[in-house]
């Protein structure tokens, strides 16, 4: 896959992720509700493209992958903070967790899927 459609997957994967969590939490899931829980991960992921590729990381790998991932759930965390929504440490966990398996793991499929294919 090449970086656009990644971006792309990766922005999708955080409003699963919100949305999921609003789900488990019995509440309503209409698409606003949802990017407005979603939106400070959305940031998080938009700058920790732009660490990685400052750093000069393919995003599209799983080295790549990591500081998006921490900066996804560093940013959103910290944005939420401000915001007065909930940062519980239970929460932090479970982000923390879920969008490491949203956000990394598509990079480590891609990437065994293309040494297979160089094979």
């Amino acid at each position: 896959m090449r970086a656009p459609a990644f971006l792309a997957l990766d922005l999708v994967l955080v409003v699963v992720f919100a949305a999921i969590g609003r789900r488990s939490h019995a509440e309503e899931g209409a698409l606003l509700a949802v990017l407005g829980t979603a939106w400070p991960f959305l940031v998080g992921a938009l700058v920790g493209w732009g660490v990685a590729i400052a750093a000069r990381l393919s995003p599209t790998t799983l080295r790549g992958g990591v500081p998006i991932w921490l900066c996804t759930v560093a940013v959103g965390m910290l944005l939420r903070a401000v915001t007065g929504a909930g940062t519980a440490f239970s929460f932090v966990l479970v982000a923390t967790t879920a969008l490491a398996l949203f956000l990394l793991l598509p990079r480590l499929v891609a990437q065994r899927s293309g040494r297979r294919a160089d094979a």
